[in-house]
């Protein structure tokens, strides 16, 4: 597989859980040796996203292919085959406590390969220099620091020489100095090892660091699909100038800026919606339904009185 063969292809993807569409006929493909940032606000679809494409969730419309393989046709040994293939680092770096660094990496040569124990060792020191965490391979988790374990776990995800490699917020919980030193490191490998490179992630500096490629979601559909410095671009926009965007311009805009104006912020539900989830009133007629609904009995709210009764129950004073 050469540089700039698609190693990830989403065809019209829609995900639902119940009567909620979380996405929405999302296309985007991802290509050999580079490093593509999917990001958008909270509960947009990234993480759904992302499961799809280790084959964790199967699509209730569309396809998703990874590396030629039609993940939703897949029985579970061949689903196993493509997922050697690829490497993940979670969010927390998921190590496992009770065994050193080293032995974290060496786990998965053990669990996928017939190598002889001297090769293991051999290789697990390698992957360590890869991360520059030689040091460490004989201490536990809790003896090192929070980018030390992303670095761990980035060693167990190369562990098998993936084609892919998944970032699930890479610089969560980090120091600005060790988020740079992560962003740094994700940006050498992909150039040394040709890996293409999937980050999740809300930091906006580490995104405009490390992305040859931006994908931006909202509502479950990309926004737009773009190279890095389109959506700088976009980001530097001069503010004397807005008028010459569109809506949709203007979101992507104010999420890039991290603005608290914008039409992101006036999409939400509205003070009014926000005070009567609050009371408990259940507004369900006016909006198709809450994903939780009180399970409190509520007064009428044009009986009089009623919040000298709720205070009253409180204890509260009254005038």
């Amino acid at each position: 597989m050469s540089a700039g063969d698609v190693v990830i292809e989403i065809r019209d993807l829609v995900k639902r859980f119940g009567n909620q569409t979380v996405l929405d006929g999302l296309n985007m493909d991802v290509r050999q040796g580079e490093i593509v940032v999917v990001m958008g606000g909270s509960g947009c679809g990234k993480s759904t996203t992302l499961r799809h494409m280790i084959g964790a969730l199967t699509p209730d419309e569309g396809s998703v292919r990874v590396l030629g393989q039609d993940l939703a046709s897949l029985d579970e040994a061949g689903m196993n085959e493509v997922r050697k293939q690829f490497g993940i680092l979670f969010q927390s770096g998921a190590l496992f406590n009770s065994m050193t660094v080293s032995d974290n990496v060496a786990l998965v040569l053990e669990e996928h390969t017939q190598l002889d124990g001297s090769i293991i060792d051999m290789m697990v020191k390698i992957k360590l220099e890869l991360v520059d965490l030689r040091e460490a391979a004989d201490k536990y988790p809790s003896q090192i620091s929070g980018g030390m374990k992303k670095r761990a776990g980035l060693a167990r995800a190369l562990a098998l020489d993936p084609k892919i490699l998944f970032y699930d917020e890479p610089s969560a919980g980090l120091d600005p100095v060790t988020s740079a030193a992560i962003d740094r490191l994700m940006i050498d490998l992909t150039k040394k090892l040709g890996v293409a490179s999937v980050v999740v992630t809300h930091e906006m500096d580490s995104a405009f660091t490390i992305a040859d490629r931006m994908v931006m979601l909202h509502r479950g559909r990309v926004l737009m699909n773009g190279t890095r410095d389109a959506f700088e671009r976009l980001r530097d926009w001069p503010q004397d100038q807005l008028g010459e965007l569109d809506t949709t311009q203007l979101l992507i805009r104010q999420f890039l800026r991290g603005d608290a104006e914008g039409p992101m912020a006036d999409a939400g539900p509205g003070e009014q919606a926000y005070a009567d989830d609050l009371l408990g009133v259940d507004h369900s007629k006016l909006t198709g339904g809450r994903s939780v609904q009180t399970t409190r009995v509520v007064p009428h709210m044009d009986k009089p009185g009623l919040f000298r009764r709720l205070f009253k129950r409180s204890g509260a004073k009254t005038s």
